[in-house]
């Protein structure tokens, strides 16, 4: 066992350094008050960064400490490599001996180096990837005669990973938790993966914290001495630790009580991530006495932007409160425009930074922040057809996405059999047991016949090249493009795309796939199904395609910045434009399913954080009408725009047809926009003298266009229900039940027993039985 063996140089109370003088009050405090527990509740914009570096800087110049008895935690190596060259430009060399400086993971794989033999590990053990872990897992699934199809390994993985982010081990795991894979084994294969990895000298990142966490309780004398060489702690971003995180510091921290956490109860967005807004909101409890220094001048946003922000946060009940303020001048209002619908939304958001172009604004000082990926798309489209560059942060542009892409090689290899590349791309995706000895074989007699790919493989069908399960996949993969190419011709190419992801077995494979990104995945494929039904002809809609990818490859210069509202923390732009502010898209309808008020306040944190990354100006956009999975529907504005102080907002509506259709109450027959029909006539090829001739050939059969409904959308405005009045109690999907308490044509005001009082139109509640 290593000693850790420290000593300290006297403590100088001397003059606060030159590196300090800059700051204002609240942070001077957060860097002088070094004795002790301190909270530094650091809002958005207030400089926590230039504080924290301070507070470490003053810690090494006054000889408090030497830099190898201070622990400083980040979330992210970025973070970390930020705050060593600060402190450096302080400081100088001295930095350079601060060996606990660096994320969890990293100071937690270093700790369980030196005492990896407490867990039965040797301290060369290996720090396994998610591949590695995968695959591993599924050894275990199958070793123990598991279906993985039903249990697949990434859940098992997911589910470890929340486990260990909780600082659980397998014997702490209660009735809920073991019951929560394959039927109450999961404490069974927890204990499994955990002897396989000991016996691998391995372990995977959740380890690394909680192998430390369990050694901490349980071997005194190794807690006794960390708590004695680190004299200082302190942790950015405290509100985004999660639980075996926080056990880990409080541990280490009783002794000596020195901690400082810097971070803003406010800015807690990751739950999904296992972080846990109440390890912030209980610090005081945790070290009775702590001092509360809060950051509250923001050096980002006008003062219009903060008050908006600062009175919708306020409607959240678990926070530690503070009340954000700047000297910068007053600025714009945030605006809110409400729009008709999905594309007049892209269409304006074109305009207005078009417009903000022309005055002079740099394209890099723009930002589009969404909730969900799947809301870029129509803005990417839209872009490219006006020719406004923009990046795509945090992610993928729509059309590079994985998923995406393989959609697209099927309908590729729909309307040209000989398209090679794509067929390569999904003849196994998803899993058919063809692997690469059949795709190689495919190849050489591809190149025998000098045939393409798929007509070649049709050879090898009735060829013992082949092991007879790779023939029969093969062969039945064939079949599944034969039919498909049948139905394009009676198909919209939309509804084709909604077969081909169900009957591929892609649907099933995402849907089983219970990692945090499936959901997102399976969203990505409905928005390219929605964006397909503006196209009457496949060859229409991939040509488009080819276009969007041809000018993604060639935009150079300033680009617009978009980027999902989680990715944009930590960031700023001086124009952020917010679209898609509807319920059931922001608060997102998935998060207050699975979360309820929870969720709900988490959503609310994460508005704020979207209209706090905005240094000038701050646009929100809400349509009263948006295509989801397909359907139309009647959108009403967020409640988080309602939440918004009046006098810091200012209101637009420009709705197609006049204000009067804002909320109207219309379906999908009903829709101004739709095909009259989305079935072509049926116009099927003549079969050769067999299908693979038909695959191998392909039809020559053009798409008929569709005539579209050309009907007024103000033929649409909903008539008020004669059977709902004030007073009367009614019943509402969502929301509950309720009574009218006031109505304005089809629109009610509802005052809902537990949701509160609600504009809701009237089609969307039913009389109270």
């Amino acid at each position: 066992m290593n000693s850790l063996e420290t000593s300290s140089p006297p403590a100088d109370p001397g003059a606060l350094p030159a590196y300090a003088k800059n700051l204002n009050g609240p942070q001077k405090d957060a860097v002088l008050t070094t004795e002790g527990p301190v909270l530094m509740l650091a809002g958005a914009g207030t400089g926590k960064t230039a504080a924290l570096t301070a507070r470490l800087a003053h810690l090494i110049a006054t000889r408090r400490a030497w830099p190898s008895e201070i622990l400083c935690v980040t979330f992210t190596n970025k973070a970390a490599r930020e705050m060593r060259e600060r402190v450096g430009r302080h400081i100088g060399d001295a930095v350079e001996g601060m060996p606990w400086l660096g994320t969890f993971h990293s100071i937690g794989a270093k700790m369980l180096r030196r005492h990896a033999e407490l867990v039965g590990l040797a301290s060369n053990y290996t720090i396994i990837d998610t591949d590695d872990q995968l695959r591993l897992l599924k050894q275990l699934i199958r070793e123990n005669d598991l279906d993985e199809k039903r249990w697949p390994a990434r859940q098992l993985a997911s589910l470890l990973d929340r486990w260990k982010n909780r600082g659980l081990n397998p014997g702490d795991l209660d009735a809920v938790e073991n019951e929560a894979y394959a039927n109450g084994r999961g404490q069974q294969f927890y204990t499994l993966y955990q002897e396989r990895l000991k016996t691998l000298n391995a372990c995977d990142f959740g380890d690394l914290l909680l192998h430390m966490l369990n050694i901490l309780r349980r071997h005194r004398d190794v807690l006794e001495q960390y708590q004695q060489r680190f004299k200082y702690i302190l942790v950015d971003e405290y509100q985004d630790t999660n639980q075996v995180q926080y056990l880990w510091l409080r541990l280490l921290a009783q002794e000596r009580r020195n901690i400082c956490v810097v971070g803003d109860d406010d800015q807690s967005i990751y739950s999904w991530r296992g972080a846990e807004v109440a390890n912030i909101l209980k610090f005081e409890k945790d070290f009775p006495g702590a001092a509360v220094i809060k950051l509250e001048q923001n050096y980002r946003s006008t003062p219009q932007i903060l008050a908006a922000a600062s009175g919708l946060i306020d409607a959240n009940s678990q926070r530690l409160g503070k009340t954000l303020w700047t000297d910068l001048p007053a600025g714009d209002r945030v605006k809110a425009i409400g729009v008709w619908d999905g594309p007049e939304e892209a269409r304006r958001l074109g305009e207005d930074i078009e417009r903000l172009e022309r005055e002079g604004a740099s394209l890099d000082q723009v930002a589009i922040l969404v909730r969900a990926q799947y809301q870029t798309r129509e803005v990417e489209d839209r872009f490219i057809q006006i020719g406004l560059n923009y990046r795509i942060i945090g992610g993928f542009r729509f059309y590079e996405r994985a998923e995406i892409r393989d959609a697209l090689a099927y309908l590729r290899v729909i309307e040209q059999p000989a398209d090679d590349l794509a067929f390569e791309r999904i003849y196994n995706q998803p899993k058919r047991g063809l692997g690469a000895k059949t795709l190689d074989a495919m190849r050489r007699h591809a190149k025998r016949t000098d045939m393409p790919l798929a007509a070649a493989s049709i050879d090898l069908c009735d060829s013992d090249e082949l092991p007879a399960r790779a023939r029969n996949s093969l062969k039945a993969l064939l079949q599944q493009f034969l039919l498909w190419r049948e139905n394009a011709q009676s198909e919209t190419p939309a509804n084709l795309l909604r077969r081909i992801v169900t009957e591929s077995g892609y649907e099933e494979m995402l849907q089983k796939d219970r990692g945090p990104e499936s959901a997102g995945r399976l969203e990505n494929l409905s928005e390219l199904a929605r964006a397909m039904e503006d196209y009457d002809s496949l060859t229409d809609f991939l040509e488009h395609v080819s276009l969007v990818m041809e000018n993604d490859a060639r935009d150079q210069g300033e680009k617009v910045t978009i980027m999902t509202m989680h990715a944009a923390k930590g960031l700023e732009f001086d124009h952020v434009f917010l679209p898609g502010w509807e319920e059931g898209v922001f608060p997102s309808q998935r998060a207050l399913d699975e979360g309820g008020l929870a969720s709900l306040e988490e959503e609310r944190r994460l508005a704020y954080v979207a209209i706090t990354r905005a240094k000038r100006r701050c646009t929100i956009l809400h349509a009263a009408n948006r295509r989801i999975y397909g359907q139309w529907t009647s959108s009403i504005p967020s409640r988080f725009i309602e939440e918004l102080p009046s006098e810091h907002v200012e209101q637009e509506t420009t709705l197609t047809g006049g204000a009067s259709l804002w909320r109207a109450n219309w379906s999908e027959q009903d829709d101004p926009f739709a095909h009259v029909s989305t079935a072509r006539p049926d116009k099927s090829a003549t079969r050769g003298p067999g299908w693979q001739r038909a695959l191998a050939t392909g039809y020559d059969s053009k798409p008929v266009r569709v005539a579209e409904n050309k009907r007024s959308a103000a033929s649409f405005a909903a008539k008020p229900r004669s059977d709902v009045a004030i007073g009367a109690r009614v019943f509402h999907d969502k929301f509950g039940y309720g009574t009218v308490a006031d109505q304005d044509g089809n629109k009610l005001e509802i005052a809902f027993e537990k949701a509160g009082t609600k504009r809701v139109l009237d089609s969307f509640v039913k009389l109270a039985e």
